[in-house]
């Protein structure tokens, strides 16, 4: 999967992964000390550092998965201020009107289409960040300004209504682009 980003997530990628492997170093030396503390049947020491070893090795794993199933693509946001708007794309700003099929309710949002893992939302104009890589961008981008679509989310079936494309000015891209941060690695219990 192509995931866009912003310049410098890869080197967060990397920070983040050298933090951890710099933690596991520390625990390996908590480990073998709690280890000359005797039986290791009662040593509490001993086991809260296998297991906080464990834990790390998970999310050093599952960050190596993040890594090698994924392509980072790095966009600079300086280059949505200007580009085109006939459809909509990866850095526009877009109203959307959402018709619940199953329940006829209507909602209208306006979204700035940011690459992965952004999720503010502007006080002053009340603009979300959606990632590009949600269910409602990906069935969003490419569509034209006044151009309906139905689409199954996962939420259900609804109608999307594209009403207005336009580019971010640069006090939103300001407000709403936050500090790049790594991804959440969840804990998977294998």
């Amino acid at each position: 999967m192509t995931i866009y980003v912003r310049p410098g997530y890869n080197r967060v990628l990397a920070e983040q992964f050298e933090e951890l492997k710099v933690k596991r170093a520390a625990l390996v030396k908590d480990k073998i000390e709690a280890h000359s503390q005797g039986d290791l049947r009662e040593n509490f020491g001993f086991k809260a550092a296998k297991e906080a070893i464990r834990a790390i090795d998970r999310k050093m794993t599952a960050l190596d998965r993040f890594v090698a199933r994924n392509t980072f693509i790095e966009v600079d946001p300086a280059t949505w201020l200007s580009k085109p708007t006939a459809s909509l794309q990866l850095g526009h700003v877009a109203t959307i009107e959402k018709q619940d099929v199953a329940s006829k309710r209507v909602h209208r949002f306006t979204f700035l289409v940011t690459t992965h893992g952004e999720t503010a939302i502007d006080p002053e104009t009340g603009i979300e960040c959606l990632p590009h890589n949600s269910p409602l961008a990906t069935a969003l981008l490419g569509l034209e300004a006044n151009t309906r679509a139905k689409v199954t989310l996962p939420a259900g079936e609804a109608i999307l209504t594209v009403l207005s494309i336009r580019n971010p000015t640069q006090p939103e891209l300001d407000r709403l682009l936050t500090a790049i941060k790594p991804p959440e690695i969840e804990d998977d219990e294998e």
